[in-house]
């Protein structure tokens, strides 16, 4: 089965929306500010003046911000200070509604701020300041009072409308409601009333409306409602107890006797059939006194969800509605009766909206339920801003966007409100400490978008058409009726004439059938004189009566006249009594006041201890979780530890092996390039030792002994990164140059520890000299001479060994300071030619394998370089050397 999709709600049909009403009238918004609380330092909210607030950066924001300073202003219709009493925010804000409420209209007020604010301290009030709720309800029972209608003569429907009954199907009713004990009765106003209660309204703070229509007859019904996770509840619903069923109170914790009732079931809306939205199977009290009427209310406070936060110990968790109905319909034409018509029956609501306050869920630190409340609360306040964003738009920009109001209870319930069926009103509650500056600055937006908003004015309700003042005339009649009875004797109603027809003999029939009938007239004639006798013993039996009575009356005048003597004594004492009496009343109700104070408190402080019983095994369950994990988390980490130390362990080793592998292979590669270079000596040593063996025989007396192989005495050479090159072709014999650093200066053998020895046979002897591996300054001061070997490798292969010269002298800052003056390069070559040739003067080209002896005294490969040393300062082998090559002579 295919459901149909669900369309749009319908909108209200043409007829009901008169044309001529085009009038609209903006929001009314309202703000309050509340006084700065004893722990708060800082203010950021400034009264300017009765429609103007500004806002202050508090100074901590202020730094945040980068040191922006900005002070924003915001108008409302009327601004309340720190120093306005309910009594003049009622008259200015409230009393229009509830005016309007009696002449037929409806109305809707609603309170809206951050949490803390004082948004249900305006609402309710406290003892002895009573809020909006309390005053409106007074005003209502002080306007309409006279014309009440007696209990159940208005009754409600299941459709959101009212049906009148007859004075005895009312009476009937009342004895069907007393006789059932089962169905909670209405409370009474005959009952003695409760010192809170009445204490929230000072006597002479009771106001009352003007213009009241005398004609007709009124009743008044409440229904409280709590909007809570977005689902409604009904405040005021008794709901019976369950005996197999589990008690379970509001902090989740079992009841000992089984007396705590079922939490109710939530509310449905629907639409009735004037397209007006309403809370289907609500229970409503018909109520008739102000006493009455905050009873009720209170007995569905203690219903509603409060919890202790960070922000406030008593935080509402819901948007709480109390639904004011005013049910009115006209006296028939003899003023004496209501008028049976259900058509003319007229209903009217106001509405009293406590909001809950938006908060941050990061100030609070709420957590489980707390924090879905919190989210539930700020969407529904969400939902109501984005309904007031789309209305304005679709007012000022001439849109028609859908305005959604199906997204959250609050602006289902109130849509009807928007769409011109009655007043709205709001007053923004702020707290002006600096805490709350953003909340404050989110609420102040809203607001001001608010006051944009047009609502439809409401229409009058037609006036009835029967004549004026027929109370007041039906009212005179009794009276003057009542009046001349009294005159006359005294009331004698028709229940006495017919006991006195009743004693009467019953007349014979009187229908003449015959002219010449002797029967029937005797009979009259019998009867009457019958009735004419004991019509006289009756007046002789009351004029004896009455005689009677005379003497008594007189008897019990003389006694009267003594007892009032006695009274006289006996009402002086009883005045010292009543004053005894009076003290005592006083004392009674000052306790019963602290009493019922202390068992509110009382209350309140059971509902925390709850609260936070449910806290502590919320938070000891999570304790108990995370420790838990701790543990977990420990083993795992210890697991963890072992296996790492295990992998560090076998990482250690196979790195060992993998290093002591490659040293072995490279030592085994450093010993073959020694061997090659060992060979390569040989060869030489033998070339030359046959080549001179004819021309300077004298030579071989002097050659050195054969030195031994370098595979057995050398360790592993220190030698340069790069290795030398095996020769391609025959080895010939290295021609040394000898040093010219012999002399009587001293000098500083400077030779870095990197260095390879050669072991050459032609090495360079410096007498009188300080060797050092880095040059140092305390070195330099003592010698003339300065001499760097360096080494490198040349373009063949081979290392080169080049003699750095240089002359030491000081300088002006205390240092000493460097200057090269020759370079001298000695290196090893395998010639090709025979024999080796000075380089010429002209430039022949010279093949790549041949070098010259020239090369290594040649001036090209000079270069002057310059280093200085201060005094204090170290010279490592880090130094610079900034050489600059000699320009060649043409």
């Amino acid at each position: 089965m295919i459901r149909p999709a669900k369309g749009k709600t319908p909108r209200r049909p043409a007829p009901k929306k008169p044309s001529s009403n085009n009038q609209k009238d903006p929001v009314g918004v309202y703000c309050r500010v509340r006084p700065l609380g004893v722990e708060d330092k800082e203010c950021c909210i400034e009264v300017i003046s009765n429609t103007t607030i500004q806002l202050h950066t508090p100074d901590g924001i202020r730094v945040n911000r980068n040191g922006e300073f900005k002070e924003t202003q915001y108008s409302f219709k009327t601004v309340f200070g720190i120093s306005t009493s309910q009594m003049e925010l009622f008259e200015e804000v409230a009393k229009p509604l509830v005016d309007d409420l009696i002449h037929g209209k409806n109305g809707l007020l609603f309170t809206y701020g951050v949490t803390g604010s004082g948004k249900t301290f305006t609402m309710t009030g406290s003892p002895g300041q009573g809020g909006l709720l309390p005053r409106s309800l007074d005003m209502i029972f002080n306007s309409i009072g006279p014309y009440q209608a007696k209990r159940f003569v208005f009754k409600t429907d299941d459709k959101n409308g009212m049906e009148v009954q007859s004075q005895v199907d009312a009476l009937l009713e009342r004895q069907k409601r007393e006789n059932q004990p089962a169905v909670p009765k209405t409370p009474s106003s005959k009952q003695r009333l409760d010192p809170e209660f009445a204490d929230m309204i000072m006597p002479e703070e009771a106001c009352r409306a003007d213009g009241v229509d005398e004609d007709s007859s009124y009743s008044v019904f409440v229904s409280y409602i709590e909007i809570y996770n977005n689902y409604i509840y009904d405040l005021l619903e008794e709901a019976p107890y369950d005996p197999i069923r589990p008690k379970w109170n509001g902090g989740g914790t079992p009841v000992r006797q089984n007396t705590e009732f079922i939490p109710p079931q939530s509310k449905i809306l629907r639409e009735d059939p004037s397209h007006n939205m309403y809370v289907s199977g609500c229970t409503e009290v018909e109520v008739k006194s102000t006493e009455e009427a905050f009873e009720v209310f209170w007995r569905g406070q203690k219903k509603r969800r409060i919890a202790n936060t960070q922000l406030n110990r008593e935080s509402s968790r819901s948007h709480s509605v109390l639904i004011v109905k005013l049910a009115q319909a006209p006296l028939d034409a003899d003023g004496d009766n209501i008028l049976q018509d259900k058509s003319q029956v007229s209903v009217s609501q106001l509405c009293l909206v406590d909001l809950a306050g938006s908060e941050r869920t990061s100030r609070t630190r709420a957590e489980g339920s707390r924090l879905r409340e919190a989210g539930n609360i700020n969407q529904s306040l969400m939902t109501l801003r984005t309904c007031i964003e789309v209305l304005r738009e679709n007012q000022m920009c001439g849109t028609n966007k859908m305005v959604p109001y199906r997204d959250s209870k609050v602006t289902h319930l109130f849509k009807n409100y928007f769409d011109g069926e009655g007043k709205v009103r709001m007053v923004v509650c702020v707290n002006p400490k600096a805490d709350d500056y953003e909340e404050t600055m989110l609420v102040m937006r809203f607001a001001e978008m608010t006051q944009e908003v047009e609502v439809a004015r409401p229409v009058d309700r037609p006036i009835c058409g029967f004549a004026a003042g027929r109370r007041q005339r039906n009212q005179a009649f009794k009276e003057e009726l009542s009046r001349k009875l009294v005159d006359r004797g005294g009331p004698v109603d028709g229940e006495v004439a017919s006991v006195i027809h009743q004693l009467l003999p019953s007349l014979p029939s009187c229908e003449l059938s015959d002219p010449h009938d002797d029967v029937t007239l005797p009979r009259i004639i019998e009867a009457l004189e019958r009735r004419q006798r004991i019509k006289q013993t009756m007046i002789e039996d009351y004029h004896k009566a009455a005689n009677m009575l005379k003497s008594m009356l007189q008897d019990l005048d003389n006694s009267l006249i003594t007892k009032e003597n006695s009274i006289q004594d006996q009402r002086a004492k009883l005045s010292e009594k009543d004053k005894t009496v009076q003290n005592q009343k006083a004392e009674i109700d000052r306790l019963e006041k602290k009493s019922k104070m202390l068992e509110y408190k009382i209350d309140i402080l059971q509902k925390t201890t709850n609260i936070y019983e449910e806290d502590k095994r919320s938070l000891q369950h999570e304790l108990e979780g995370r420790e838990q994990k701790l543990q977990r988390e420990h083993a795992e980490k210890r697991r963890m530890e072992q296996r790492m130390q295990g992998m560090v362990s076998d990482t250690k080793v196979k790195w060992e092996k993998e290093c002591e592998r490659r040293v072995n292979a490279k030592q085994l590669e450093m010993q073959n390039k020694l061997w090659v270079k060992d060979e390569k000596l040989k060869q030489l040593k033998a070339i030359v030792t046959e080549g001179k063996a004819s021309e300077r025989p004298a030579a071989d007396k002097l050659q050195p002994p054969q030195r031994p192989s370098r595979e057995r005495e050398r360790a592993p050479a220190k030698r340069s990164a790069s290795p030398s090159p095996v020769p391609t072709g025959p080895p010939v014999r290295a021609v040394h140059r000898r040093s010219h650093s012999a002399g009587g200066e001293r000098w500083v053998d400077h030779k870095p520890p990197s260095n390879v020895d050669l072991d050459t046979v032609m090495q360079p002897v410096i007498p009188n000299a300080i060797k050092v591996s880095a040059p140092s300054e305390k070195a330099l001061s003592k010698c003339d001479k300065y001499m760097l070997t360096h080494q490198e490798v040349a373009s063949d292969g081979e290392i080169q060994t080049k003699l750095i010269k240089g002359e030491v002298f000081r300088t002006r800052g205390g240092g000493q300071a460097v200057q090269f003056t020759d370079i001298e390069t000695l290196r090893q070559e395998l010639p090709t030619g025979p024999a080796r040739k000075r380089r010429s003067s002209e430039s022949s080209p010279v093949k790549s394998d041949e070098r010259m002896e020239g090369d290594w005294t040649d001036v090209e490969t000079r270069c002057s370089v310059a280093v200085e040393m201060r005094a204090g300062s170290h010279l490592g082998p880090g130094y610079q050397h900034h050489g600059y090559t000699k320009r060649r002579k043409p």
